[in-house]
């Protein structure tokens, strides 16, 4: 096949363009320029996209002896992943930009021109497994990123590969030093790749600007005043502009935000166990609606946030009937179903968490008594 490998300048990437040659692909290399100032987007491990990334992955590409170029999506990619992250904390959401890099970027915007190019398919160095049109977990937990890949149609998938889900990290980097690759021991990037300082909210409110709003308790007493719900986060303990905890001497959470009225609501952790959690823009690997609820584990946020339940799809969206509770769901983020077979973890579906019951709700006895 001849295929486009996505190479970010880090060392998952590389290796997973090496294997392409090895597989006996037709490979090209290409880097995508997604800031409009990439001189200025890494800090050591922080931020991704500069010219010093650029560098390493064409020097990647020069040691497999493939084609490189490098593709400048910056505009894209500030419309359809900081714009909307910027928006999406303004409604008082907590948005996962990887996410909708994942969806936007690199297997729409980046797949699209591949394949208008005569490209069979993209490579790129997520840890996940692909199989047939199944996604499945990596074999490396701790660095397994199915979850932000969930967002991916079945026509999306058809055409990605995912060729070092099936290895270690560990054992990646060994890889990477035994091909000569120079980004062997390079450190991975974390955080926000566009906020290369770290400082989420300052970057918020340099991009929205101070929108004052009232912090209350469960009975809705005002404690204090606060500069923007973007501050904010589900489940947020620390940082919250009060001068002390509850009067019990219990600490406080954010338990719900108002985006309308401005409202931070913050209660004990008790307030933040929730039962449902109800989902837009559902995305079936299948490519289909299951005609049936069924029974999965769900995840609610990146890392961790797993709890068993029974999901069924309902108008566009999704219901997870939690048969556990689950702490610091979002709005915003992402619910994830898997299902566990012979093969291990397979995801079923995915969709934007829109709202988070307490109450345990009758219509999930109901479903579950139908199953």
């Amino acid at each position: 096949m001849r295929v486009l490998a996505a190479m970010s300048g880090g060392v998952d990437s590389a290796v997973a363009a090496a294997r392409a040659v090895d597989a006996g692909h037709e490979v090209v290399g290409v880097h995508l320029a997604l800031s409009e100032t990439p001189a200025a987007l890494r800090t050591g491990s922080r931020g991704c996209c500069s010219k010093e990334d650029a560098g390493d992955a064409r020097r990647a590409a020069d040691v497999l002896g493939i084609p490189f170029y490098v593709w400048d999506f910056a505009d894209r990619f500030k419309e359809d992943v900081i714009d909307d992250f910027v928006a999406s904390y303004a409604a008082g959401e907590t948005p996962n930009p990887c996410l909708r890099c994942n969806e936007k970027i690199k297997f729409s915007a980046l797949a699209d021109r591949a394949v208008a190019l005569g490209f069979d398919a993209v490579v790129t160095g997520h840890y996940a497994q692909l199989s047939n049109g199944v996604l499945r977990r990596a074999v490396d937990a701790d660095k397994d990123q199915s979850y932000v890949l969930a967002v991916l149609t079945a026509e999306q998938l058809s055409r990605a590969m995912f060729p070092v889900g099936d290895t270690p990290k560990p054992q990646i980097r060994e890889e990477a030093a035994e091909r000569g690759l120079a980004v062997a021991n390079k450190p991975d990037s974390h955080d926000i790749c566009f906020i290369p300082s770290g400082d989420t909210r300052a970057f918020l409110g340099a991009s929205i600007g101070v929108r004052p709003g009232a912090i209350v308790d469960s009975d809705g007493e005002k404690l204090g005043d606060h500069d923007g719900v973007h501050g904010f986060t589900i489940g947020q303990r620390k940082g919250l502009g009060l001068p002390g905890p509850a009067a019990d001497g219990r600490p406080r959470y954010v338990t719900g935000i108002d985006p309308d009225s401005g409202t931070v609501q913050v209660g004990p952790a008790e307030e933040l166990d929730v039962w449902t959690v109800r989902a837009e823009r559902a995305v079936w690997t299948s490519g289909q609606a299951p005609a049936e609820p069924f029974e999965c584990v769900v995840q609610v946020r990146a890392h961790g946030g797993l709890a068993p339940a029974l999901v069924e799809a309902v108008d566009g969206g999704l219901v997870a009937h939690l048969r556990e509770p689950l702490t610091g769901v979002a709005r915003g983020q992402a619910v994830v179903a898997y299902a566990t077979d012979a093969a291990g973890d397979r995801v079923i579906g995915s969709g934007t968490i829109c709202a988070a019951d307490r109450e345990r709700h009758a219509a999930g006895e109901a479903v579950s008594a139908r199953g």
